[in-house]
């Protein structure tokens, strides 16, 4: 693990991290910043690769890296979602849509919180998702351990 720090892993993912944006929201970027093979899918495949790292640990990385740009995709939001196909798209399109209605309501959510502009509409949809399903997840976890 000492690699993502001083070897080879933290040499390619300090080079891909370069390259993904660091202070543009999600629905503020092209599409082009979440499609496959861009920097931070490869970044995500990279961490996935590494032994201890399985696809979580890997997006929960990212997340903390880009917390504007890229969200956190655990079992919980996984399975309140249904699984969508392409996460990052689809919640990138969710939050464009209608004049960007969603990543409107999300920074009003924060606000009406008392949070600071720190915290990214990103973490604010992570929160309320997390609390609107966490007491269902023990049940829907159980269906969803095939990845």
């Amino acid at each position: 693990m000492l690699d993502i720090l001083e070897g080879h892993l933290g040499s390619q993912m300090s080079a891909l991290l370069r390259s993904i944006p660091i202070d543009m929201d999600m629905a503020e970027a092209d599409a082009a910043h979440l499609r496959a093979r861009s920097p931070a899918d490869l970044a995500w495949h990279l961490l996935g690769k590494q032994r201890g790292i399985a696809w979580v640990k890997a997006g929960k990385i990212l997340a903390r890296k880009r917390p504007r740009l890229l969200p956190v995709y655990d079992t919980v939001v996984r399975c309140t979602l249904g699984r969508p196909r392409g996460f990052w798209l689809a919640l990138h399109a969710a939050l464009r849509d209608d004049d960007a209605r969603l990543h409107r309501e999300l920074l009003t959510l924060r606000q009406a919180a008392g949070l600071p502009e720190t915290v990214s509409a990103l973490r604010v949809c992570d929160v309320v998702l997390w609390m609107q399903h966490r007491g269902e997840h023990p049940n829907c976890r159980a269906r969803s351990l095939d990845i």
